[in-house]
């Protein structure tokens, strides 16, 4: 990808080489419900986030590790993440 920056998807950003979104909650519940309609879609797409979450925090940085950055593959996880919110 020659300039992730300039696809990022809408409500993230390039932070050290990854795509990067903070997303807060009403509380902990909510948090771990989005989280796991995430986990579904990433694997479906066979793609996977580095993530955690703090009670209704929840932060997800993307990178392609295997290509060694950010791929498409990085921008359509994080539209497909846009549309669970």
């Amino acid at each position: 990808m020659s300039d992730p920056a300039a696809t990022a998807p809408e409500g993230w950003e390039e932070v050290d080489g990854r795509l990067h979104r903070e997303l807060r909650f009403a509380d902990f519940s909510e948090a771990f419900a989005f989280m796991t309609r995430v986990a579904l879609a990433a694997e479906k797409a066979d793609h996977h986030p580095d993530w955690s979450n703090s009670w209704n925090t929840v932060t997800i940085d993307l990178v392609s590790h295997d290509a060694g950055g950010l791929t498409e593959r990085d921008v359509a996880l994080a539209e497909a993440i846009n549309a669970l919110l």
